[in-house]
């Protein structure tokens, strides 16, 4: 449009200067000559506009190229942006599972210790009884009264007396049957590397023989969470609630509250799971057990402690 107006202009000018040597009495030569400059001015102007418009088409050409690029680039970043949409959900999904596989490993490691510390009480008393045997024989070689008998020192860890008999009340297995450390430890290490089944049947076999040593409320709680690897929940609150019912005094009585209420939410009791969540706050102030139970009550909107 600019140029346009300066091409019009340049025309009025040139209209101009004719009529003004029409009516000047001017030479004709410098007439003439104005007269051939002003067109040369016209065909510039005229010339630089067609170049303008040359210019204009071929920018409008790029930015049309650089547009499409541009939407190109913003769908390809729309899909990554879903693809990691969809990975995060994903991890998201698999995290609570995870979480739960890796608490079950790190108790299972935590009872091999304790399983090392008793048996390390045992040979210790163990130990003990030979220094008996021994001070009672050289007082019989000797003629003398026997030693005094020694008693165990404080690096039994607190465990039972163990001369390798069975605990009172426990059925003893017939035919060579696995004693109850053998079952135990099998017992934990195939279900820290995943072997449920197998893990399942050794320590029902250690509750079927040793169903009142000390470590049969641990044995009752794997098979909680045997059943709750397996996604089978229904059994899980079952395996929990015999830790609860017949083990008052276990300390596992915090993680048989808490994963029966995480059982009770995967089977869409909320009410049931909640109220389990939030007996493991009150009871168990302090614990890993009660972080654990806070964050899943945060994470389901409710609070720690019902409306009073």
């Amino acid at each position: 449009m600019r140029l346009r107006n300066i091409a019009i202009f340049g025309a009025v000018m040139l209209a101009a200067a004719v009529a003004g040597s029409l009516v000047g009495p001017r030479p004709a030569q410098a007439v003439a000559r104005e007269i051939v400059e002003l067109q040369r001015d016209v065909t510039n102007l005229l010339q630089g506009q067609k170049d303008l418009s040359t210019q204009m088409t071929q920018d409008h050409t790029i930015m049309k190229t650089l547009v499409e690029q541009t939407g190109d680039n913003v769908g390809k970043l729309n899909g990554t942006i879903s693809s990691m949409q969809k990975s995060v959900q994903d991890v998201q999904a698999n995290s609570g599972a995870r979480l739960d596989t890796m608490s079950t490993q790190v108790q299972g490691l935590s009872d091999n210790l304790e399983e090392i510390k008793s048996r390390l009480g045992k040979l210790n008393q163990q130990l003990v009884d030979l220094q008996n045997t021994v001070q009672s024989l050289d007082a019989k070689i000797s003629g003398t009264a026997p030693a005094p008998a020694a008693t165990p020192t404080s690096g039994n860890y607190g465990a039972p007396p163990a001369t390798g008999a069975p605990v009172a009340g426990s059925v003893v297995p017939a035919g060579g049957a696995p004693s109850a450390d053998t079952l135990y430890s099998n017992g934990l290490r195939d279900i820290t590397s995943g072997k449920y089944d197998l893990a399942r049947q050794e320590f029902q076999d250690y509750l079927k023989y040793y169903s009142d040593t000390d470590l049969a409320s641990n044995a009752q709680f794997y098979l909680g969470e045997i059943a709750y690897s397996q996604h089978n929940y229904d059994q899980a609150v079952t395996e929990y609630d015999r830790v609860l019912t017949n083990y008052p005094k276990s300390f596992k009585l915090a993680p048989a509250h808490l994963k029966k209420g995480m059982a009770q939410l995967e089977l869409g009791q909320k009410s049931a799971g909640v109220r389990e969540l939030r007996e493991v706050v009150k009871r168990y102030p302090g614990t890993e057990e009660e972080r654990r139970a806070r964050a899943k009550l945060k994470e389901l909107g409710v609070p720690t402690t019902a409306a009073g």
